[in-house]
């Protein structure tokens, strides 16, 4: 087996940030009112800004698998162009269609040879398994060297059209209509951008960090779907999926949007997310001391405390000053998000040899979670 290192990192963030007074006129109002739950979700996420792929005049500036080529294409130079890609791993939670898949996309857009591709799908750990799969495929000789990248484009499931349907629906039914708060919720929390990673056999560059280990674990044997799209959720807890539906259905119900249950979110994302955590630092004889940098991808600064207090709980404590957040910056890149924490925490000029760093991405959609221990090289 090889040693695996990360030798380039690049994000791509696009247009201007997006403040959040600025939120509302670029995502639209929806049934010409203001919205009552937006200052509630802001005020707990402590997001500062954001980045749409949307221009000033409202038009869309990139789709999914556009946004993912600028930052492959950043990633290359002359010494790596994008000819010299073996493997091409894409992950999102927000493709741009069903099919053909995410990756193929990416590769159309890059017309840039014969390669294999991979689309993990899921929520924020699909940018964690299409790193994994890159990890694995160098490390077993399978190829010379992988570009893996998360990506998300939100920001076109969340516009006001995606829901007016529903609205006028609703107005049809009662006097007060309101949109449910699980499918307004998320509006305020997501954002575009990607992260790329190119992965080597060999240590390049100034800060190459080799890749110790990664690991996944998932806790829907046991629990319910938690975040969904294309669906809606039943009174016993299944998903009934979008094409059970009448086509006339769609609209009516917004069931392309996306749809976060906040109750099951706040009752088990950070007791799974420590107890997930136990088991990897037990399986390879680590613990909080042997990390110097620790990235968790958190949707809002409102788990920030949570996430410290179960650490406590569970006899893991992990000290704040080792802690790297860039969140309030960013927004929630969703499978991005760790790209883009790593890229700033590497851009930053702090590391030093023999830093130990810890990647933890929770993926709140049926609860799993994904890992990865790094050491700067």
């Amino acid at each position: 087996m090889k040693d695996v290192f990360i030798t380039k990192i690049a994000k791509f963030l696009p247009n201007k940030p997006v403040s959040n007074e600025e939120m509302e006129e670029k995502l639209g109002v929806i049934d010409g009112k203001a919205s009552k739950a937006r200052r509630i979700v802001l005020r707990n996420n402590q997001i500062k800004q954001r980045y749409y792929a949307i221009d000033e005049q409202g038009n869309t500036t990139h789709n999914n698998a556009q946004l993912t080529k600028e930052v492959v294409e950043k990633l290359c130079d002359e010494s790596f162009t994008t000819k010299d890609i073996q493997l091409l791993s894409c992950g999102t939670s927000s493709p741009d269609q069903i099919l053909p898949s995410h990756a193929a996309m990416v590769h159309g857009y890059l017309k840039n040879g014969n390669m294999e591709i991979n689309s993990p799908s899921g929520a924020c750990c699909s940018g964690m398994n299409a790193l994994k799969y890159g990890y694995l495929s160098v490390m077993t000789g399978q190829v010379e060297n992988a570009v893996c990248a998360g990506s998300e484009r939100t920001s076109s499931w969340m516009t006001n059209d995606i829901f007016e349907n529903e609205v006028t629906h609703l107005k049809e039914l009662e006097d007060n209509p309101m949109l449910a708060f699980n499918k307004e919720f998320l509006r305020w929390m997501l954002s575009d951008g990607a992260g790329a990673l190119l992965l080597e056999s060999k240590p390049k560059g100034p800060n190459p960090l080799k890749i110790e280990w990664m690991e996944g674990y998932s806790y829907a044997f046991e629990m319910d779907a938690c975040m969904y799209a294309g669906a809606e959720k039943t009174e016993d807890g299944n998903l009934k999926p979008w094409s059970e539906y009448p086509a006339e259905d769609w609209g009516k119900m917004s069931l392309f949007a996306m749809k976060q249950d906040t109750r099951l979110l706040g009752a088990n994302i950070l007791v799974k997310g420590v107890d997930s955590l136990k088991q990897a630092y037990e399986k390879h004889g680590i613990g909080p001391g042997e990390v110097d940098y620790y990235l968790p991808h958190i949707s809002s600064y409102y788990f920030k405390e949570g996430l410290y207090k179960e650490m406590e709980n569970q006899g893991i404590p992990m000290p704040w000053e080792k802690w790297f957040l860039n969140l309030e910056r960013v927004g929630n890149v969703g499978a991005a998000s760790i790209y883009v924490m790593l890229e700033e925490l590497v851009a930053s000029g702090n590391l030093k040899k023999g830093d130990r760093i810890l990647l933890h991405v929770p993926e709140s959609a049926r609860f799993s979670y994904m890992y990865a221990y790094l050491t700067v090289y």
